[in-house]
């Protein structure tokens, strides 16, 4: 199990870095909103991870927070990036 754990956490690190890459260097505004929505997605699954071998659910709540959240940021920030190119 803790080999299983490991991996996950270098998985996600890695995708983490990733994201945060795109997030300096992202040509645009839309790449860096996908970037911080797979940041927080990594988020989520980190603390999601946390609350499976720990096997408690007080964590509930804040993926379904960190959840809603990114889904409201991006239809907010796509909505007005396509305000601004009309």
């Amino acid at each position: 199990m803790t080999v299983i754990v490991m991996i996950v956490t270098i998985v996600l690190c890695a995708a983490a870095l990733l994201a945060l890459f795109r997030i300096v260097r992202g040509p645009s505004l839309l790449d860096r909103v996908v970037a911080t929505d797979l940041l927080l997605a990594i988020i989520v699954g980190g603390v999601g991870t946390e609350a499976a071998v720990n096997r408690h659910a007080t964590t509930l709540p804040i993926l379904v927070v960190l959840a809603v959240l990114g889904f409201a940021t991006s239809v907010v920030v796509v909505r007005f990036a396509a305000r601004e190119e009309s």
